[in-house]
């Protein structure tokens, strides 16, 4: 083969590579397909403590629910995760399915109302119990949900002394609402809701975990693991303690069990329930 024959052969190999494209670049308006829904690489475990009166808890002690709930909508898989006390778990759960899953919605509607589904549903929940209870069996029910979409977003909601922490490249943080307003604006309405407390129920002190809290965030490729759980975790330890303490696990059953444990070794002696959510 000459020189010239090998060169117009080289040119026909670019010129075809340039047309059906070679997998690195694509052509001018057109987009990549996105994965399906169900190979978004998203794993999940839980722990729950059924019984701490060996702790010295009380005879009336009641274990935490946990919820896990997998259902396509179109184009999105929707994970509906939650760990609630039992007085206020039954009505959220039945809310989002019915409110969310039931109504076959769209993937527009999924994305657009998913954040404002989860605080009714928290808020008709509440609203529930409320005529049941005493007053300070409400203050005392609690609740932590999240929603994920396609390992893509995150919506969560909590209430009481139940949180959501994610770790994102090995740090903690504690979800709330801080990040979608002002800092100003956050404790304007604040300072009001205590202000309206004070004033309707005398010298009785807000407990501090008692306001909704509802956020919604991105998940990207810093988002390793999220961690919800009951107050008996968080009352023996910090958000970076839990993260340090399960990071190095890849089973997330594993990491949710190690959680327990520790808060166990550690004499808590409120409801213990965890759930992990790991982003591979």
């Amino acid at each position: 083969m000459g020189l010239k024959d090998l060169h117009l052969k080289l040119k026909a190999f670019r010129l075809r590579r340039f047309l059906i494209g070679d997998g690195k670049r694509k052509k001018k308006g057109t987009e990549f397909t996105r994965r399906p829904s169900w190979m978004m690489p998203v794993s999940h475990g839980y722990y729950v403590v059924e019984d701490q009166s060996f702790r010295g808890g009380s005879d009336d002690f009641e274990s935490s629910s946990v919820v896990v709930q997998r259902e396509p909508v179109g184009d999105i898989e929707c994970w509906f995760f939650g760990v609630s006390d039992n007085q206020i778990a039954d009505g959220i759960h039945k809310y989002i399915q019915s409110h969310l899953f039931s109504k076959n919605p769209n993937e527009a509607q999924v994305r657009r109302n998913s954040k404002e589904i989860m605080r009714k549903a928290y808020l008709c929940a509440r609203a529930k119990i409320r005529e049941t209870y005493e007053a300070d069996e409400i203050w005392r029910a609690g609740s932590v949900s999240v929603l994920v979409m396609n390992a893509e977003k995150l919506v969560t909601a909590y209430m009481g002394d139940y949180r959501a922490v994610v770790c994102r490249n090995g740090v903690a943080h504690q979800i709330s609402s801080w990040d979608q307003q002002s800092g100003k604006r956050h404790w304007s309405r604040r300072l009001m809701s205590v202000r309206i407390l004070g004033f309707n129920l005398g010298k009785a002190k807000q407990p501090r975990g008692s306001e909704l809290v509802i956020a919604a965030e991105r998940i990207d490729s810093s988002t390793e693991f999220v961690i919800i759980a009951s107050p008996g975790i968080w009352e023996v330890m910090q958000n970076q303690e839990a993260v340090n303490l399960i990071r190095h696990l890849e089973d997330p059953k594993e990491a949710a069990g190690c959680l327990a444990k520790e808060a166990l070794n550690r004499m808590s002696k409120s409801s213990i329930a965890c759930l992990i959510i790991h982003f591979d």
